[in-house]
């Protein structure tokens, strides 16, 4: 190997050692017996008390993991289908369309949260879980629309106009051309999504309300008396069912490809 390419390696592992470093120390930390530190002994108290003792902290996750999958797939059925469109048709005004779509990528958090906030007081909705919901399926929709277009650009649209020289209608376009194709840029955009939701805070923020509290503003909250150790637990049981989701999603993905 030359020496450019060992200086790349060299690079590369180093900085992915870096950035999991905090998560072996977490891990770590989740096992030790004591709040500190400082390592005082091999112990699973701060799991047996994650799963009897922790109550609001898992209606707080619940509440997460209800706002992340419905919003996840909301924005994921709305931002395919507008890609799908953005890509399929031409007309007036669309580039114009398509960077206003873009916007909420580009704008500090803190905006977006504050300007949902003023809007859904401006229309008498009252903060609760329904008003989280809104905002993430928000905030969701251009990075799914991105992800879809992203893939749809990359395909030849000759295929499109051999199914309409073949008698196909728009319909079975979609159905059996278009959604296929799409799939692998809908599934990394519904990750996303999830991904986004699950660890939003500023927006949260601003639009939830009394009993609406997710697992990241939960966390806000313990800061003032001390993070449990418990919250380390929990992390490393969402770390395992994010690799086991990951896993799962790569080999059904895989199947559906040899099919």
């Amino acid at each position: 190997m030359s020496k450019p390419g060992k200086f790349s390696l060299g690079v590369f592992l180093f900085v992915t050692f870096f950035l999991h470093l905090p998560l072996v120390i977490l891990v770590i930390s989740s096992f030790n017996s004591s709040k500190s530190m400082r390592w005082e002994g091999f112990s699973l108290k701060w799991y047996h008390e994650l799963f009897y003792n922790s109550q609001p902290l898992w209606h707080s996750f619940y509440n997460s993991i209800i706002v992340a999958v419905s919003s996840a797939v909301t924005a994921t059925v709305i931002g395919s289908l507008g890609a799908i469109g953005l890509c399929w048709y031409n007309f007036k005004m669309k580039k114009a369309i398509q960077t206003l779509t873009f916007f909420p990528i580009i704008l500090p958090e803190i905006i977006i949260g504050v300007s949902i906030l003023i809007f859904f007081n401006k229309i008498g909705l009252q903060l609760s879980l329904l008003t989280v919901f809104l905002a993430h399926v928000t905030f969701n929709i251009p990075f799914v629309l991105m992800t879809v277009m992203a893939r749809l650009e990359e395909f030849d649209y000759s295929i499109v106009e051999a199914a309409y020289d073949l008698g196909a209608n728009e319909f079975d376009m979609l159905l059996r051309i278009l959604l296929p194709i799409a799939m692998p840029g809908i599934i990394a955009g519904l990750l996303l999504a999830v991904t986004l939701s699950l660890e939003d805070f500023v927006i949260t923020f601003f639009v939830a309300g009394p009993g609406s509290s997710t697992l990241p503003l939960h966390i806000f909250s313990m800061i003032r008396f001390g993070v449990s150790p418990t919250i380390n637990a929990l992390s490393v049981v969402i770390i395992v069912g994010t690799a086991l989701l990951a896993w799962s999603t790569k080999n059904l993905y895989s199947s559906l490809l040899k099919r």
